[in-house]
Order: C-alpha cells, then sequence, then structure tokens
C-alpha cells in the first residue's frame, strides 16, 4: 500500500512546520505526488509552507482538521516523528474530527489506530485507516543471501537519526531512472512506505527477525534491477538507534552514501555523545559492513551534506570543507541533485 494519488491529502503537523518531529509531513510535502491540499500546524497558522521550509509546494496552513475540511480533503496523513512514536493527546480530537468527517486515516507512529473500537465505529463505507508500522509475515532470520545478487545495493548510513538518509536515497533513485538504470529505492520506514509502498517498517519487526526482513525485501527486487536504493535508517553512533545494523546485514551493500548534517559535532538528543572526526566513522562503517572481512568489501562512495540551515554560499563552502577533510565526493542532493553521488556509487 502507499498513499493513494488519486485523493486529496491533508497532512497534521502541529509544531513540525518550524519544528524538529515533521520529518514525515516534510518528507510528503516534499515528494509525494499525491495532491496536498491542507496542512494541519496550529503554531503556523497562515504562514507560507515555502518559506517556513524551502519546500515549493504553496499549500494553505490551517488550525485544526475541522478548518481544513474546507478543502474537501479525503485522507489524513499524520505528519509527526515523536520520540518514540507515540500519538500525542493533543491529536486525538483533529483524528476523530477527520472520521467523523468522512476521511480516511494514515498513521505512521507505533500507536496502532486501525484496532481502536472508538475510532473504527466512526469509519463509513469506503473510509479506512492504515497503521503503516506493521510487521510483515512469514519472516525468517537473515543469512547473507543478498550478498550474491548481481545489483548493486546502495544503503544510506548516517552520524544521526533524522538527517535525510531516506531523502538522499530517494535523490539518488531519480538520478539513477534519470539516467535509464533500472533503479529501485526500497523503503524501509513509515515515510518512505507512504511515499513508494515496496518496503518494510523495519522498527515494527522484533530484533531476531529484522536482518531477515530486510534480506528478503532485498532478494525480491535484486535479481529484476540494476541497482538497489536501500532506505538507511538511525545510526550506529546513536545511543538508541537498532535499525542500522541489521538493514547492513540484510541488504549486503555494495556502497555506503555517509549522510551528515554540516557543523553538526554531537548527536541531537544525546549531546553527550560526540560525532568523530568523519574520517573515522567512514571507517568505522567499513569495517562494519564487511564484517572485518567475513563479507564483502563495501566502500563508503561518498558524502551526503545536509545544508538546509545554511544559505547557498555557505552550503558550498561546507561541502568544500567535508571534500577536503574526507577526499570523498560530497554534495547535499537534495539542494544540488544526486548525480554526483551516483556518478561515485558508479565508479568505485
Amino acid at each position: 500500500m502507499r498513499l493513494p494519488l488519486n485523493k486529496k491529502i491533508a497532512i497534521l503537523l502541529h509544531e513540525g512546520l518550524s519544528g524538529t518531529q515533521g520529518k514525515t509531513g516534510l518528507s510528503i510535502l516534499r515528494y509525494s505526488e499525491a495532491p496536498i491540499v491542507a496542512v494541519v500546524d496550529r503554531e503556523s497558522v497562515g504562514k507560507s509552507v515555502p518559506e517556513l521550509t524551502g519546500i515549493k509546494r504553496d499549500v494553505p496552513v490551517v488550525a485544526s482538521v475541522a478548518t481544513a475540511l474546507q478543502y474537501k480533503p479525503e485522507v489524513l496523513v499524520i505528519g509527526i516523528a515523536p520520540k518514540g512514536g507515540i500519538i500525542p493527546d493533543n491529536y486525538w480530537t483533529d483524528i476523530k474530527d477527520a472520521l467523523k468527517g468522512g476521511m480516511s486515516l494514515v498513521n505512521g507512529l507505533h500507536t496502532p489506530l486501525a484496532s481502536i473500537p472508538e475510532l473504527n465505529a466512526l469509519l463509513k463505507p469506503g473510509q479506512f485507516i492504515w497503521d503503516v508500522r506493521k510487521e510483515p509475515a512469514n519472516l525468517d532470520i537473515a543469512s547473507g543471501l543478498a550478498r550474491n545478487l548481481p545489483c548493486r545495493r546502495v544503503l544510506t548510513v548516517g552520524t544521526d537519526m533524522a538527517i535525510g538518509k531516506m531523502s538522499t536515497s530517494l535523490e539518488l533513485h531519480w538520478a539513477a531512472k534519470l539516467r535509464g538504470w533500472r533503479s529501485k529505492f526500497l523503503a524501509t520506514g513509515q515515510t518512505g512506505l507512504m511515499l513508494e509502498g515496496d518496503g518494510v517498517a523495519l522498527d515494527a519487526v522484533r530484533v531476531d527477525f529484522a536482518a531477515g526482513a530486510v534480506e528478503q525485501l532485498v532478494m525480491r527486487f535484486g535479481k529484476n534491477y540494476d541497482i538497489l536504493q536501500i532506505e538507511g535508517q538511525g545510526s550506529l553512533l546513536h545511543p538508541g538507534s537498532t535499525a542500522t545494523l541489521p538493514l547492513i546485514r540484510g541488504s549486503q551493500p555494495t556502497h555506503l552514501v555517509l549522510v551528515h548534517q554540516a557543523g553538526q559535532t554531537h548527536n541531537r538528543n544525546n549531546p553527550h555523545v560526540p560525532i568523530p572526526p568523519l574520517p573515522e566513522v567512514i571507517k568505522m562503517y567499513e569495517i562494519v559492513a564487511c564484517a572485518a572481512g567475513a563479507f564483502g568489501k563495501v566502500p563508503v562512495a561518498g558524502i551526503a551534506l545536509n545544508t538546509r540551515h545554511l544559505d547557498e554560499s555557505a552550503a558550498k563552502e561546507a561541502i568544500a570543507q567535508i571534500i577536503t577533510e574526507t577526499d570523498l565526493p560530497c554534495t547535499d542532493p537534495v539542494r544540488f541533485g544526486g548525480g554526483l553521488l551516483l556518478d561515485a556509487v558508479m565508479r568505485s
């Protein structure tokens, strides 16, 4: 399943347009082909989405779902990604108003909604509740099978969470398709699943089967494509992250692209945890990816630098500094396109 492209979408994003928890909604605004008719964010009512976010999508921002109904949305997407994935208490009124107003609901948080009787009682024929974070059926333990696939397998890895791994994978995917490559984006999180459909919500999978879930996904598509763009999750540097290692084991990547936010020196949510110099981070990821020689050599082909908080001149300076520091290709793929990083993958 994916976001329906023939239905009008409203995004529930309180405190997300200008805050730190709007990853899902902002990504849908940037990448979804669905018609988005309203953003619900009481803190940013009447403000410009392009001015707040840099995303070139002029969508009205309203205070509530009840107000958004004037734009006749058919689906409400919960667009925040808060710590722990729990629905905030002040979202329930909007959720119920959406269902009462005839809208379907797309929920990417850990709190399941489709099984709540009170919400189900509000559904009319044609409405649905899609809980995106569900464990797939028929899982097994990973066995390293993906290593034998003939395709390139590009996994994005990061120095922190929520810094642009999915965006980088999507930009690489589109750059590859423009060049005529048979490319496939494989989603591993709730936002990617909403956008593309094919994938697995990795943080909904029991840890013993997480690598196996990734392996099944990669094996399903690997023989039919030249290159798989595998959406990264978490970070080996983050003390609360559990998804990165299963992604590496299950996908058996041929290449890594390291994603980093310009100027960030410490973990965002754990400031006592420093981010080591990037050459050390690169070395760590390459050693882990090849399991100290148990698997094939896996290079970090390039650096995707998130420069969203910088103007263009400062962004180019930051990119040049990273190139000097790492001796690797570097760009901001959202800002400047994914072609340079794709070239690096194809060369190595």
